[in-house]
C-alpha cells in the first residue's frame, strides 16, 4: 500500500488558529511566522530592515503602552507577516497598513481573514512606501503604532508627523539607540537633530526596551519602544524649513561653535553672530545646548538679519581705464 501524502503544512498551519476568542483575535507565534513566510515565499532581508515580531506578549505589551481608544484611526508602516496587525485590528475601528513589500502586502488580507474573520474589514492595506506617501486614504489617523523599519525609522517618523497633522500621539519600536537619540534632552551627548527635529512635533519619551530573541530573524541591535504625544509647533514667523535648516547647520560640525556652524547659512561668521544675538544665543554655544525654540528664534533672526553682500567682481584695468561701470 501507498503511504498517505504527507500534508502541506504551510497550507494549513495559518487556518489552524484561526479562531476569535472573547480576548481578541489569535495572535501569531514563532510556528505561525515561520509557516506564513514559508507559504508566501518571503525570506526577511536586510535592506528593508525585516525583523518579523513572533511573540505575543510583546505584541500585546506595544498595544497597551500606545494607549488606544476604540474611536483611533491607526496607522501602522511595515506590518510585515501580520504580528501586530492582529492585535490593532481588536483594539480601534480601522487601520490604515502601509506595506512597501508587495508580496506582504498581498497576504496580509489573506492573513487577516483567517486569524481575524470578524475584523479583518477594519484594516485597509496599501502597498506603497511611506517614505512618499502624498496622503492616506479614509478618515484622518489619529495614531501612529508600528515596528519601524529600523534602516528608515527617523526619515518615516518625521514624514508622517509633518504629513498627517492629525496624528495625536503615536508608539513606534526603533533601534534602540535610536530611540535614545529620539528622546534626548539638550545637553546630553546623543541629543542631535533626530531630537529636535522630532521635538518640533512631540514631546517625545523612551517607553521601554525590547529584547533582540522577540524578532524572526534575530536583529544584532537591541531595540526600543519610543512614545510620543503631539505638541504646537515654537511660535515663530520662520517656516518649518528654515527652522529645519538652521537644526542641520548646526549639529553638521558638532565640534563648531554656533557662530562658525551656521556661517555659510547666514553668509558670514559675523551675520551668523548678530542673528544670534538678536535670538538671545550665545554665538559661543553648540548646537546640543540648545531647545527647539532655540532654533526657533535663529531661524526667525536669519530671515530678518541684512546679509553681507558679496563684493563687487573685480574690473580689468582696461575698463578701468575706459571708465566702464562695474
Amino acid at each position: 500500500m501507498k503511504a498517505p501524502p504527507v500534508p502541506d503544512r504551510s497550507a494549513w498551519i495559518p487556518h489552524r488558529l484561526a479562531v476569535m476568542t472573547s480576548a481578541g483575535p489569535s495572535l501569531l507565534g514563532p510556528a505561525d511566522v515561520r509557516a506564513l513566510a514559508a507559504r508566501h515565499g518571503v525570506r526577511p532581508t536586510k535592506q528593508r530592515g525585516q525583523n518579523f515580531v513572533i511573540d505575543a506578549n510583546t505584541v500585546r505589551r506595544i498595544v497597551r503602552a500606545a494607549e488606544l481608544r476604540p474611536d483611533d484611526v491607526v496607522v501602522e508602516v511595515g506590518p510585515g507577516l501580520g504580528s501586530l496587525t492582529l492585535a490593532l485590528v481588536a483594539e480601534v475601528r480601522r487601520v490604515v497598513a502601509i506595506e512597501v513589500d508587495p508580496v506582504l502586502a498581498a497576504a496580509l488580507p489573506e492573513t487577516l481573514a483567517s486569524y481575524a474573520p470578524e475584523l479583518a474589514g477594519r484594516c485597509e492595506v496599501l502597498a506603497a512606501d511611506a517614505l512618499r506617501l502624498t496622503e492616506v486614504p479614509g478618515p484622518p489617523p489619529t495614531a501612529l503604532v508600528a515596528n519601524l523599519p529600523y534602516n528608515v525609522s527617523v526619515p518615516v517618523l518625521l514624514h508622517l508627523l509633518a504629513l498627517l497633522p492629525g496624528l495625536e500621539r503615536g508608539l513606534v519600536m526603533v533601534q534602540s539607540e535610536v530611540a535614545d537619540r529620539l528622546a534626548a534632552v539638550p545637553g546630553s551627548k546623543v541629543y542631535g537633530v533626530p531630537s529636535v527635529k522630532a521635538a518640533w512635533y512631540a514631546e517625545v519619551r523612551r517607553a521601554g526596551a525590547i529584547g533582540r530573541n522577540v524578532f524572526w530573524p534575530s536583529p544584532n541591535v537591541d531595540s526600543g519602544l519610543v512614545s510620543w504625544t503631539r505638541h504646537d509647533p515654537p511660535a515663530t514667523s520662520a517656516t518649518r524649513e528654515q527652522v529645519f535648516a538652521v537644526i542641520d547647520a548646526a549639529f553638521a560640525h558638532r565640534r563648531k561653535v554656533l557662530r562658525g556652524a551656521l556661517r555659510a547659512l547666514a553668509g558670514s561668521a559675523d551675520a551668523a553672530q548678530q542673528a544670534l544675538t538678536v535670538a538671545g544665543v550665545d554665538p559661543m554655544a553648540r548646537g546640543e545646548a540648545l531647545e527647539i525654540g532655540d532654533f526657533a528664534r535663529i531661524a526667525e533672526a536669519l530671515d530678518t538679519t541684512p546679509r553681507r553682500s558679496s563684493p563687487p567682481p573685480l574690473r580689468s584695468s582696461a575698463e578701468q581705464r575706459r571708465g566702464d561701470p562695474g
